[in-house]
């Protein structure tokens, strides 16, 4: 987009003050006071659409023909564009100070936009002002406070010490090989495009109840499983592919920002004994077809029928494959098992209770059905690692029942990569045994393309930043839009030291996924790294995970020299959720200094195996005990490297 009101002189690009924040144009940069603020292109360009209208209000339609020229974006990015600009600025939405959004019609600067002369003092009044707006809202609060609440009886679902490993369990059931992918969150949306690419959308349900869509996922995921076997084919991850399941975005737009010179999508009908699938192969360079067929099988058939249409594609893009170079080489003992494992394939995909628990059922009734079903008894293992991390089933009970079902997976096909990668999280982060799980990250990274050698979560919990940052790296051009990817990757440069890095890929992520569990509370951890307290409280409070939120703002007070809050806060953070995560609680105590409290809780939480112990190399609410003697010696018996 263009920047705002060129110079008068036509020398100099301008340079404008919104209240305390200046933003220079010509650099493309935001600072306040002496701290840069890191903004990626697409809020930059926002904040510049609403500086050029100042003081008026920009409709949604006008900010998408503004900031995304030429592309078919829906209005929703919109919405999550300004919270990402409000979050980088220390801005909220409840109680805006910078940016109000008008409902139903757009979004306005609240503050008095003005002219800075580069050969004049900041604080010169003598800067013309390019429009005018009353600095507050009437009726607003300008500063916002926060009382713990107390917790109701049980602990809501989502517990802190499960927020990592909801983030674990969700890569594993994404497809395990999605666990090493990631995007450099600098860069912008669209990516590099390779001339042998594709990715594979969600298959429409077109059955007259719309109750297949469990087939028609269920198709595309099998389809990406058996492109990927390819070498000379770069596929788009189900993660980032799915991304755009139920939108009708233009396919040369999901080419351009996924980085793939082809788009497959589909539909099924599924009626009796008999499936209808079409597929088609777009161009998404040019927008054009390259290939379609419709297939009308037994349902007994459909195995054979991803196999065609994968060799089709295949040979497409590449004119020289064989058959044998993708065959999936399994057997379908039975329609009603394969249903079934498809139904529980798309039950998981709630990540609730209800949608779990179904998921367990689907995966025994397909087990019940072919008890040789590798498939199914893999992703039983992903259900139970799923319910222990979410705190719905007591860890131990959770990990065995998966540990149990991951080991029946490996012993019907000692290749079933999934479930070695879920016996490698289980062995981070309940047994502890670093080497175990090292052994089947190997064993995983068999099945896996040939670039995906190493997990990051054990990189992270062996305090290895820069092999975990190597891995994400690895799989940028496959996944450019998992979630999962960016939260790590800001984990990752947030130990790193690398704090815009990490902010940017922090905010990337909860873009993709504005629910996240973790995200905002590990972005408030890099604003309080940048020494931005009053932006970490703000981040702190808008975690969707209740037990994140108040042991957050403990952290947030503390820093803000409000000690009597930051006590409150922690008192209800060890009474309400102590008890089920003492690491947390030890996490508190040593980002505020108490390193008695905090190796006490430590204590307890090796006692009682906190499933969270494992990340303690990589929070850096730990960093004031690093010089502890005491550290070194819990790092020893956990058997974790200085």
């Amino acid at each position: 987009m263009q920047p705002p009101l060129t110079p008068g002189n036509g020398t100099a690009p301008p340079r404008f003050r919104i209240d305390d924040l200046e933003v220079d144009i010509g650099k493309a940069e935001v600072t306040r006071g002496r701290e840069k603020i890191a903004l990626p292109k697409l809020s930059f360009d926002l904040l510049c659409a609403l500086i050029n209208a100042a003081p008026a209000i920009v409709t949604n339609d006008a900010l998408l023909q503004q900031v995304w020229p030429g592309l078919l974006v829906s209005p929703e990015s919109v919405a999550q564009r300004v919270k990402l600009l409000r979050s980088a600025i220390g801005d909220d939405s409840q109680q805006p100070r910078y940016i109000l959004g008008v409902r139903g019609r757009g979004y306005r600067l609240i503050p008095a936009v003005e002219r800075c002369d580069p050969n004049l003092p900041t604080n010169d009044a003598t800067n013309p002002h390019i429009g005018t707006s009353s600095a507050t809202i009437p009726g607003q609060p300008t500063s916002q406070s926060y009382t713990p609440k107390g917790s109701n009886g049980r602990p809501k679902l989502v517990l802190i010490a499960a927020a990592v490993l909801v983030a674990i369990g969700v890569a594993v059931w994404m497809g395990w090989h999605s666990w090493w992918s990631s995007h450099n969150a600098s860069q912008a949306h669209s990516v590099a495009m390779a001339d042998k690419s594709i990715a594979v959308l969600p298959f429409t349900d077109m059955s007259e109840k719309k109750d297949q869509e469990y087939f028609g996922d269920g198709m595309a995921e099998e389809i990406i499983d058996l492109l990927v076997k390819l070498p000379f084919l770069k596929v788009t991850s189900r993660t980032s592919s799915f991304q755009f399941k139920g939108k009708t975005q233009d396919l040369r737009s999901i080419g351009t920002q996924l980085g793939v010179a082809y788009v497959l999508e589909g539909s099924v009908r599924k009626a009796g004994d008999r499936v209808r699938v079409t597929a088609q192969l777009i161009d998404s360079r040019s927008g054009s077809p390259r290939w379609s067929q419709t297939y009308d099988r037994d349902f007994s058939d459909v195995l054979k029928l991803q196999d065609a249409i994968a060799l089709k594609v295949a040979r497409e893009v590449e004119g020289d494959v064989f058959f044998s170079d993708l065959f999936s080489h399994k057997t379908l003992r039975s329609s009603a098992a394969y249903t079934a494992y498809l139904q529980g394939l798309h039950a998981k995909d709630r990540y609730d209770q209800p949608g779990l628990e179904q998921a367990v059922s689907d995966f025994q009734r397909a087990l019940e059905l072919d008890p040789a079903f590798a498939d199914a008894a893999a992703g039983l293992a992903n259900a139970y690692q799923n319910l222990g991390a979410f705190g719905l089933m007591p860890a131990a009970e959770a990990f065995e029942k998966s540990r149990f079902a991951a080991e029946l997976a490996i012993k019907l096909d000692p290749h079933q990569g999934e479930a070695h990668a879920v016996l490698s999280s289980i062995h981070i982060t309940y047994d502890w045994d670093w080497a175990a799980a090292e052994r089947e990250i190997k064993l995983a990274a068999a099945s896996a393309p040939p670039d995906l050698q190493v997990d990051p979560l054990l990189s992270l919990t062996l305090g290895r930043w820069d092999d975990a940052l190597k891995a994400l790296n690895a799989g940028l051009a496959r996944d450019p839009m998992d979630p999962d990817g960016h939260f790590f990757l800001g984990l990752v440069q947030l130990c790193r030291g690398r704090l815009p890095e990490a902010e940017a890929a922090l905010n990337r992520n909860i873009e993709l996924s504005p629910t996240y569990t973790f995200a905002h509370y590990t972005l408030a951890l890099v604003s309080l790294a940048r020494g931005r307290p009053e932006a970490a409280l703000v981040e702190f409070l808008k975690e969707p995970s209740e037990s994140a939120r108040l042991g957050g703002s403990a952290l947030a007070y503390f820093r803000l020299g409000r000690k009597a809050e930051s006590d409150a806060a922690l008192a209800q953070f060890t009474k309400s959720y102590g008890p089920y995560v003492p690491s947390g609680v030890a996490a508190a105590h040593a980002y505020r200094g108490e390193s008695d409290e905090a190796f006490k809780w430590l204590d307890r939480a090796y006692a009682e195996k906190d499933t969270l112990l494992h990340g303690i190399k990589y929070r850096t609410e730990f960093n004031k005990l690093h010089d502890d003697p005491r550290y070194k010696a819990f790092l020893k018996k956990m058997n974790l490297p200085e």
